[in-house]
């Protein structure tokens, strides 16, 4: 079942990508994937695939084919692949304002 319709990537982080990416099958597609959940947020992570799984959800977005497991989709929906360079540090990171403020701390 196809559930993710949006993920988006910055402009920078696509640059990024596609130099990363560039004249390499085995990083043909970029996989956007949970890697769990913290406190108030879900942690994402990203690889580079030869090719998707026959599950996956693809999307083409800024000429970068990206692939989405089924269980990550849901929870990708909305997010932003941004290229951050800044005082704490360099790399992508993936941003999701649908998935913040869902606090489960008791406290604090």
């Amino acid at each position: 079942m196809d559930t993710l319709t949006t993920i988006e990537v910055t402009p920078e982080a696509a640059s990024k990508i596609k130099e990363l990416s560039a004249n390499d099958p085995k990083r043909a597609y970029l996989r956007v994937y949970v890697m769990g959940r913290t406190c108030c947020s879900y942690q994402y992570g990203l690889s580079f695939d030869e090719k998707p799984d026959e599950t996956d959800t693809i999307r083409e977005v800024a000429g970068i084919p990206i692939a989405v497991d089924q269980v990550s989709a849901p929870y990708c929906e909305g997010a932003t692949v941004e290229w951050v360079d800044g005082p704490e540090g360099t790399g992508f990171l993936v941003r999701n304002p649908s998935m913040s403020g869902t606090c489960g701390c008791n406290g604090g």
